[in-house]
């Protein structure tokens, strides 16, 4: 491949610190992903309840029917958060309160899965544990970042 020098006329350096911010996401731009992977799980979970709590709770216990009612309540949680901080991040203020109430969240099934480790399947518990983990620590690493 042969590049014409014209080509390269119009271009300029730039420094390190520039490529870093064209490259690297911004606090907002991981808060919108994180709000919109809880948007995700929580349509997940209120749509296949048995399926989804079954990696996380295992197969038999997700069968009965008190489960599902559980499942899909947390999915209505999920959704509900993710839609209030996605909203408030795209509006460039008031995320704080929905970002705090997903460390909440978070922290709680990071806590219940923990608790109850040796009752689940190892998969599913190393996945929340790992997921809800360090979704808590980004959330509150972002509640410092933003308003």
């Amino acid at each position: 491949m042969r590049f014409e020098a014209s080509a390269l006329a119009g271009l300029k350096p730039c420094s390190s610190s520039e490529v870093y911010r064209a490259v690297m996401p911004t606090s907002r731009d991981l808060a919108r992903a994180q709000a919109l992977g809880r948007v995700a799980a929580g349509v997940a979970l209120m749509l296949a309840p048995g399926r989804v709590a079954g990696v996380w709770i295992g197969a038999r216990p997700a069968s009965r029917r008190g489960t599902a009612v559980i499942t899909t309540a947390t999915g209505a949680r999920d959704l509900g958060l993710g839609l209030g901080t996605a909203r408030a991040v795209g509006q460039g203020y008031g995320s704080g309160p929905w970002i705090l109430a997903g460390v909440l969240a978070d922290a709680a099934d990071l806590a219940a899965t923990w608790r109850a480790r040796h009752d689940l399947p190892t998969l599913g518990a190393a996945g929340v544990t790992l997921l809800a983990g360090s979704s808590t620590l980004l959330g509150l690493w972002l509640r410092t970042q933003l308003d």
